[in-house]
């Protein structure tokens, strides 16, 4: 798997990564929504310049110019809900893209940390021959992007697959070298320390989609 980590020279998404995980300001949802939208951004932008391009000649009032445009086809593909703010970010960019939304959570039979990924709800375009993205703010034990994956994978194949998430923990990057294809890309604006004893995320930010929509039941 080729990992990029974003964060490893100083830029404006270091800014925004620690406004998300300032506690003094966590009750701010609308702040919280917007700076992983513009983390979103950042990351498209990063992750654009992986893409392919087309050469194209551009009329302008005064000439034509020559340029380039991507060429690629690009389904955005997101773990709901916590996803759908980051999602915002790369569709600003990719806004020629199609999309796709699917629901991935923990279950938890016994009521205690033991968990499996129960995915549902999906709503995806055509990814055959296309470079899919799949978005999730928080990669901690990665169970829930491999699960979506594979679950992907029986509606088609991609050309390229890039992954890309907020923050991630080490356990979780080591959990999908294992399970996907050496191929894939992992795009990582941040990497954190380790799992805790219930599989979250240290230091992390709590939890991603509470902060930007609220608690849940």
């Amino acid at each position: 798997m080729q990992i990029h980590h974003l964060s490893e020279n100083n830029s404006v998404l270091n800014h925004f990564l620690a406004e998300i995980r300032d506690v003094s300001i966590h009750n701010d949802s609308m702040r919280f929504r917007r700076n992983i939208e513009r983390i979103g951004e950042i990351m498209a932008y990063e992750l654009s310049k992986n893409l392919h391009y087309d050469e194209v000649d551009i009329k302008t009032p005064l000439g034509i110019k020559k340029t380039s445009k991507i060429k690629d086809q690009l389904v955005l593909c997101t773990i709901l809900r916590a996803g759908l703010t980051l999602h915002q970010g790369f569709l600003n960019y990719f806004d020629a893209a199609e999309n796709g939304f699917i629901s991935a959570y923990r279950y938890h039979p016994n009521h205690d940390d033991a968990f499996e990924i129960k995915v549902e709800y999906q709503a995806v375009a055509d990814i055959n021959g296309k470079n899919m993205l799949l978005l999730d703010p928080m990669l901690a034990t990665g169970q829930s992007i491999v699960a979506v994956y594979n679950r992907l994978m029986e509606r088609g194949t991609p050309k390229e697959i890039h992954i890309a998430v907020v923050i991630a923990a080490p356990e979780g990057i080591d959990y999908l070298e294992k399970h996907l294809p050496n191929t894939c890309h992992l795009w990582i604006a941040a990497s954190d320390e380790k799992l805790n004893e219930h599989s979250y995320i240290v230091p992390g930010l709590g939890d991603a989609g509470d902060l930007a929509f609220g608690e849940k039941l």
